[in-house]
């Protein structure tokens, strides 16, 4: 596949797959709202008007499909829930309502989705892509996203969906918000298992799970050897050269800051790669303090 088109391109993670991509000699293009304004190649598209530019369908071979508003960008108003739940539904409907009308349809949709469908804490419990949905508010979110993205494989488009945990990287994601205070400290007891991939593998398993034939259907993003909230700030302090406590921020502080939001960060999910390493996807950063070391290098 030599054209992607990819919505949600200017995000962290939608960059880091666009370089990836052009690296290896592919023409990326991707779907943005402000066509004009972007610094790549874009055809337009609104979600939320139902408008999407079908010249964008008809040159792309393959669409990674990332868009979506930041579930942590701002606190968790019901207008902000709304936001965040439309934004990944409504941009799925439209896609498969216009991908309908075209003959020679790209072969492959590679999506986004979350280990948030898991539920906002399932303990030490390892969890695999059979295990059932949670009931809270991310969890519904992302079962409905899944909902309106699978509904593609009826167009007899390969259609995968990955299912991504908590990414590394130094240009955004978790790491410069766990980093942030002076100080860095777990989050409540420190025990949430935290399911981790650097950026650049993960980059990589959208390139993978596009080029493989084989791939269909849900995956976890994530990588190999979760770790607790405790072990990855105390690790990451230590490569940042930053002091760590071993205190954990209470609880009952953190909603007061984050609201319904802290579920979000005093939960969390082990979650297993092993049917993404069944495929023969080989990771780069499978340890973490190879990942730290490269991103505070």
């Amino acid at each position: 596949m030599q054209n992607i088109l990819i919505t949600g391109g200017s995000g962290l993670i939608g960059n880091s797959i666009t370089k990836l991509l052009q690296s290896q000699g592919k023409d990326v293009a991707w779907l943005s709202r402000n066509p004009d304004k972007q610094k790549q190649k874009s055809f337009y598209w609104d979600p939320e008007k139902g408008i999407l530019d079908q010249e964008s369908l008809y040159w792309a071979n393959g669409i990674i499909h990332l868009a979506g508003a930041g579930v942590a960008d701002k606190r968790w108003t019901d207008s902000r829930k709304k936001e965040i739940l439309d934004s990944r539904v409504k941009s799925g409907h439209l896609l498969y309502q216009e991908l309908q009308k075209i003959k020679d349809k790209p072969k492959a949709l590679i999506s986004s989705s979350a280990v948030g469908y898991y539920g906002f804490n399932t303990g030490e419990k390892l969890v695999f892509e059979g295990n059932p949905p949670g009931k809270d508010f991310l969890a519904t979110v992302v079962k409905e996203w899944e909902t309106a993205t699978e509904k593609i494989q009826d167009l007899k488009i390969r259609t995968v969906l990955l299912r991504i945990g908590i990414v590394l990287s130094k240009d955004g994601g978790a790491l410069p918000e766990i980093l942030k205070p002076p100080v860095a400290a777990p989050l409540g007891n420190g025990r949430q298992y935290m399911s981790w991939i650097h950026i650049e593998d993960l980059s990589r398993m959208f390139v993978h799970a596009l080029e493989n034939p084989g791939l269909s259907g849900i995956y976890n993003a994530v990588g190999p050897v979760p770790v607790t909230n405790r072990g990855l700030t105390k690790k990451a302090a230590r490569f940042k050269g930053k002091p760590f406590i071993d205190i954990g921020v209470p609880g009952f502080a953190l909603k007061i800051v984050l609201g319904e939001m802290a579920q979000m960060v005093l939960g969390g999910n082990r979650v297993s790669s092993e049917k993404m390493e069944g495929t023969g996807f080989q990771y780069l950063y499978s340890d973490l303090n190879q990942a730290l070391k490269q991103i505070f290098e």
